[in-house]
């Protein structure tokens, strides 16, 4: 039983640390590419540009760790570009010219619709049990409904409790479930990125 709850917890921080990546990519490389765009007619431009896009193999490396510490899901190891010995400038235009580093920023980007999908999951499936386990101790000082049912009685609340439990064996399953999806996309996207 002890396991099962760790299981369970781990998979919710797995799904909330989804949400968090997500965004994190999202907005990073959202910023970091417009401006860099934005500030290609100067000399700071490219370069910025270009570091940028040098992040995706390191942001990948992190996601294929994070899916095997959270979900033990083995993912191949992403393929880094050699970095030959040329001037910034031509290196520069090698990573704006890869295809794979646009490839993976499309699937990092990706992410936050996964995340946002992963937190409104992780909130139904973690905090509404909780909060119908928890019953018996709020309705005294709330006012509960539960399934049009005004819970007013002990018994109403101890029912309202057992379908809370019920809840959260179900939410179990169905968060291992969502975070596996979870961890295939991370195999998949780190499979098309590698092509």
């Amino acid at each position: 039983m002890a396991r099962t709850v760790a299981c369970f917890v781990q998979t919710g921080y797995f799904l909330l640390f989804t949400f968090v990546t997500g965004l994190f990519y999202f907005c990073f490389y959202l910023v970091a590419i417009i401006l860099g765009l934005s500030l290609s007619f100067t000399v700071a431009g490219v370069p910025l540009l270009a570091n940028v896009l040098r992040t995706t193999t390191a942001f990948l490396q992190f996601e294929r760790v994070q899916t095997k510490i959270y979900m033990d899901i083995t993912t191949e190891p992403c393929v880094k570009a050699a970095n030959p010995n040329v001037s910034n400038w031509l290196q520069a235009k090698k990573e704006l010219m890869n295809r794979r580093n646009w490839n993976a920023i499309g699937w990092l980007m990706l992410k936050f619709p996964v995340g946002i999908i992963s937190l409104i999951s992780a909130t139904l499936l973690y905090v509404a049990p909780l909060v119908l386990i928890v019953a018996p101790f709020l309705y005294p000082f709330i006012s509960l409904s539960f399934m049009d049912a005004k819970v007013d009685t002990v018994a109403k609340a101890v029912m309202v409790s057992a379908t809370g439990v019920v809840l959260m064996m179900v939410s179990c399953r169905f968060a291992d479930g969502l975070a596996r999806w979870i961890g295939g996309y991370t195999r998949l996207m780190i499979k098309h990125v590698n092509r």
